[in-house]
């Protein structure tokens, strides 16, 4: 059997998937992979995700250049999420989120409303240059 068919994929051939940075263990960011990224992942050493607005691969870091060097991809019990354990490339601390941020987990739930607990380490205009 292909390891590819041991996912669970969903309705649409995706699979949700964590990056996880390795060392810190911060969740970086959630995507989705169809079996081409996952494939393309694995062969590449780097992070491939699917997106769904654009209806295409991403390679993580085409536009940013902060790239997902991939360390190791795991699955879980039920085989319907991936895990990523990365090293986020392209500035210091890593950036993975589009906002500029780390993690894209940086809004924390506080006294009843979300509340901003990671900083902006790169301006998203400058990384985002037309």
């Amino acid at each position: 059997m292909n390891w590819l068919d041991e996912v669970k994929w969903d309705a649409s051939g995706l699979v949700p998937v964590i990056a996880q940075e390795q060392g810190s263990n911060d969740v970086l960011m959630f995507a989705w992979m169809n079996r081409e990224a996952l494939a393309k992942t694995a062969e590449l050493g780097r992070a491939v995700y699917f997106s769904r607005s654009r209806n295409k691969l991403w390679f993580k870091g085409e536009e940013s250049g902060h790239v997902q060097t991939v360390h190791e991809i795991r699955l879980d019990c039920d085989n319907d999420v991936v895990l990523l354990k990365v090293s986020q490339l392209g500035h210091e601390p890593g950036i993975a989120c589009h906002t500029g941020r780390h993690s894209c987990f940086f809004s924390k739930y506080e006294n009843g409303q979300w509340t901003v607990v990671e900083p902006v380490l790169k301006d998203p205009e400058a990384i985002y240059k037309s």
